[in-house]
């Protein structure tokens, strides 16, 4: 029994034992398990007897010691090379990504297509600025807050900053805020603000300085995985093409066809955005409740090594 016991433990630190009896090394001993302490008599924690009841398995999963996931796996749940973090904080909450992804899509994609005019849609997505503020800014702040507990930096950073662009988008387009009220020529009437050129000028720099922000966003990426990429990407020619249609308008109406096409161009790579957007959000769901089919989201994360890998590397070489 004493080197069975040692089998087990040798099983379940990831070494392989020839020795240790399973359903596969044809060992007489793995098919009179009647002999054996049913505690020992499985291969792995998730190998239940059929007497067994759910509490007991439950138990035994959870008192089976840590679990080893991928780095690929890892990426695709947290959106974040994989590190190393103090606690257990990921084994005893939730994972926040899909929160923040959700209020992401849930706010882009009617914007993106406000921004193309489908179906008579328009006003600078104004329609949606209670969706900008209790879904886009609420559950991505919120889903970045729970990253930075978890010790993901990156998806902790992208989130939270996300969430205040629509807080402040939101704010913009709200007439109590007075943003483009204090640029109107008559105090009674506000809404001629939004049409004034040092308005319109003003507010491009904003989008311009977002568009480097995802730039910035972008270059990180390019250790997370390809669809990551595509978002950014394409966030990066959204706000500059923005940037280009208050540019644009605030060089006065000769130039309204211009920014009309720069802002259906901007509401064409939005959509991309949160079609890619929607694809690694499915991914990340099935993910989360083992669905036998799991979508690829193009994992990257192997391809530049992390500079504490290459450092190991070098020292190990050095040696």
């Amino acid at each position: 029994m004493a080197d069975r016991e040692k089998d087990f433990s040798s099983a379940h630190n990831g070494t392989f034992n020839p020795n240790y009896p399973t359903r596969l090394n044809g060992s007489n001993e793995s098919h009179n398990t009647s002999t054996l302490d049913p505690k020992y008599s499985h291969e792995s924690p998730y190998d239940m007897p059929d007497n067994i009841n759910s509490d007991q398995a439950l138990r035994r999963i959870r008192t089976a010691g840590s679990i080893s996931i991928s780095p690929e796996l890892f990426e695709k749940i947290y959106l974040s090379p994989q590190n190393s973090v103090k606690g257990d904080l990921r084994k005893t909450f939730g994972n926040p990504t899909p929160l923040a992804l959700l209020g992401f899509l849930l706010s882009l994609s009617p914007l993106a297509c406000d921004l193309m005019g489908w179906r008579g849609a328009g006003g600078d997505g104004a329609a949606g600025t209670g969706t900008y503020v209790y879904i886009g800014g609420l559950l991505m702040f919120t889903g970045g807050l729970l990253e930075f507990f978890l010790g993901n930096t990156f998806p902790f950073v992208v989130f939270c900053s996300f969430g205040g662009f629509w807080f402040s988008f939101a704010a913009t387009l709200t007439p109590w805020y007075n943003a483009y009220g204090a640029y109107s020529p008559d105090p009674n009437n506000p809404s001629l603000g939004i049409t004034n050129p040092s308005f319109q000028a003003s507010f491009g720099f904003f989008c311009l300085f977002m568009g480097m922000l995802c730039l910035v966003y972008f270059i990180c990426a390019l250790r997370t995985n390809i669809v990551f990429l595509v978002i950014f990407a394409c966030l990066f020619f959204v706000f500059c093409l923005l940037a280009g249609v208050y540019w644009t308008l605030a060089l006065g109406k000769d130039w309204d066809a211009t920014a009309g096409r720069l802002q259906v161009a901007a509401g064409a790579f939005s959509f991309i955005c949160v079609m890619a957007g929607w694809w690694i959000f499915l991914a990340q769901m099935l993910a989360c409740v083992d669905f036998p089919i799991q979508l690829p989201v193009g994992d990257i994360s192997h391809l530049i090594k992390g500079a504490s890998v290459r450092m190991a590397e070098k020292e190990q070489y050095s040696v």
